[in-house]
């Protein structure tokens, strides 16, 4: 017979608040990366954005990263 999850090990109200700040850290890092790539489009005065595509794909897979280290502290 299996054996019911051991309830000492999960705190709910910590995996609501790693989950619930998973979105914000995403959308934070995403802006600056981009942000960034705006800046240096600008600077270098580029007219088809290189650098802004190259600095929000950068972004998003540095912030998926975040993520899955994050998802690795929640107990379920």
């Amino acid at each position: 017979m299996p054996k019911p999850p051991d309830k000492k090990n999960r705190n709910p109200i910590k995996n609501l608040a790693i989950l619930s700040g998973i979105a914000i850290e995403m959308g934070v890092i995403i802006y600056l990366f981009a942000r960034g790539g705006m800046w240096l489009d600008s600077y270098y005065a580029t007219e088809k954005r290189i650098f802004t595509a190259f600095a929000t794909l950068l972004g998003v897979g540095i912030s998926l990263w975040v993520v899955l280290r994050q998802i690795k502290q929640v107990k379920y």
